[in-house]
């Protein structure tokens, strides 16, 4: 039975992923993708990011737990769901003698529904590039190309494995606009990316893998609201960590000190920025350096691996 706007467009209950030799790649993780959401899947490396996106595209039976794109197993039932999704790999290994128009030609045939391929291409920024053969691109432009063939069938679910790789940053940020206008048209977006500061600008929500298991997840907001926000400084010449206020006074929780080079932890990131601030003003002196931020993406993953390589 198909899935309602008010339904989950993809549901993961419990799964697992066994390969032959006994590794148990997935170890049973849950999460649910709502309709035109943005959901990242991020992870160390072998967190298994791979081994989840390719049972949700259908491409293995899980060893266990429950999978549903589109209110349809997308294995069992892989007639009903691949029509409907678009799939982005990190290599699309199309043949390199190939023109770009050929390519997008011979990608149609296979595509249900296919749109025009000028307007795919138009839409990646490739209309320039039709007679130019595979190999003469660029990686950044094969990306793209990757993207083009994705949305050829003007998919409800587009699945994008690393879909920035190799691009610039203005291209980059292009891919970033042409996601978000996906979204807003009604497009569910999957993505899987090393680049958390992607994940974090993109996603709706997100969920962080390791060893096969979900560590976090939840909005970007929810996932760094646990972890400190940092103020950081260089002292001018002459004066020293011992010359700050006290640093409970300050709201701080933790600090690291190298010579004249400060950071502060503190999860009162007002009150400590402030506290700094006033002793700047009262001690007449300019802090170098000064960069006050939120907890971000990339040290809730580092904490996160961090804790977790600990462990082990």
């Amino acid at each position: 039975m198909d899935s309602t706007p008010q339904d989950p467009v993809i549901e993961v209950t419990d799964l697992r992923r066994v390969y032959g030799d006994g590794f148990e790649a997935v170890r049973g993780i849950t999460f649910s993708v709502a309709h035109a959401e943005i959901f990242a899947l991020l992870g160390t490396n072998g967190a298994g990011k791979t081994s989840t996106v390719e049972l949700l595209e259908g491409l293995a039976a899980p060893a266990g737990g429950r999978v549903k794109v589109l209110g349809h197993d997308p294995f069992a039932e892989r007639a009903a769901v691949r029509p409907r999704t678009g799939v982005m790999l990190q290599e699309g290994g199309f043949p390199s003698d190939l023109t770009v128009a050929e390519t997008v030609r011979m990608w149609a045939g296979c595509t249900s529904g296919a749109r025009p391929g000028a307007q795919a291409l138009e839409r990646v920024g490739l209309t320039g590039r039709t007679g130019v053969r595979i190999k003469q691109l660029s990686g950044g432009e094969r990306r793209r190309l990757d993207l083009a063939l994705a949305l050829l069938g003007d998919p409800e679910v587009l699945f994008l494995d690393e879909p920035t790789t190799g691009l610039d940053a203005e291209g980059r940020r292009d891919t970033w606009e042409l996601v978000r206008s996906l979204r807003d048209t009604g497009t569910t977006v999957l993505l899987t990316t090393h680049y958390l500061e992607e994940a974090e600008d993109l996603a709706d929500r997100l969920a962080i893998l390791h060893e096969g298991r979900i560590a976090v997840s939840g909005t970007p907001a929810e996932v760094t609201a646990d972890r400190p926000a940092s103020i950081s400084f260089r002292l001018p010449e002459g004066y020293f960590p011992g010359d700050l206020p006290p640093l409970a006074q300050l709201g701080c929780c933790a600090h690291e000190f190298s010579g004249r080079d400060v950071r502060l932890s503190t999860r009162e990131l007002q009150r400590s920025a402030t506290g700094v601030l006033a002793w700047a003003e009262r001690a007449g002196v300019e802090l170098h350096g000064l960069d006050m931020r939120s907890a971000s993406l990339e040290e809730a993953f580092l904490e996160i691996a961090g804790e977790r390589g600990a462990a082990a």
